[in-house]
């Protein structure tokens, strides 16, 4: 069976597979270039995001933009953004494994049709979905994985960034080993 976008965001739109959806308001599906070398992945829609229906355009979000934009690199030019879930937790909570099991076919979905070669988890969240469930964001941030021919890097979330601005200088660590595993996957 073939996997198809309008599909998935349909089901996404639909979901009600956990609670996560009785509050929403927007499920925010992700965006960028379909065909992206780079996924990022976060955790989870903060206020905005229900809001608008669209991810990271919070300050998270902004911060995110600024630190592509200083990469040479932008949402939708060969980027992809989504998160682990597609609707908000309630308080911006971390999203519960329960939540997250229920929502990641549709990453994992996202992820078929994407095929991308870098995936960037962004904070604890992804990292324990995608990365190492039993790994410690601090102790793994910038420490390159290849699964499949897919190279994974944990990182800081933006909004970690924003709380605790000494994790700055890691996460621009981060980003630099981000562009250059990027040129060499490129080719």
């Amino acid at each position: 069976m073939e996997i198809r976008w309008d599909a998935i965001e349909r089901d996404v739109a639909a979901c009600q597979r956990c609670r996560l959806c009785e509050k929403r308001t927007h499920p925010a599906f992700g965006e960028g270039d379909p065909h992206a070398t780079i996924l990022f992945v976060g955790e989870g829609p903060g206020f905005e995001e229900d809001r608008q229906g669209r991810v990271f355009v919070g300050p998270a979000g902004q911060l995110l933009d600024r630190m592509l934009a200083a990469c040479g690199l932008k949402r939708g030019e060969d980027v992809y953004i989504a998160n682990v879930v597609k609707c908000r937790p309630p308080g911006n909570r971390n999203p519960q494994d329960d939540e997250a099991e229920q929502c990641l076919p549709y990453l994992r979905a996202q992820y078929a049709l994407i095929r991308p070669k870098i995936v960037v988890c962004l904070g604890a969240v992804a990292m324990k979905h995608l990365y190492d469930r039993d790994a410690r964001i601090t102790k793994v941030r910038g420490q390159w994985r290849e699964k499949g021919g897919v190279w994974f890097l944990p990182t800081y979330h933006p909004a970690a960034l924003l709380r605790d601005e000494s994790k700055k200088r890691d996460a621009w660590a981060d980003f630099q080993s981000l562009l250059e595993k990027y040129t060499e996957v490129k080719g």
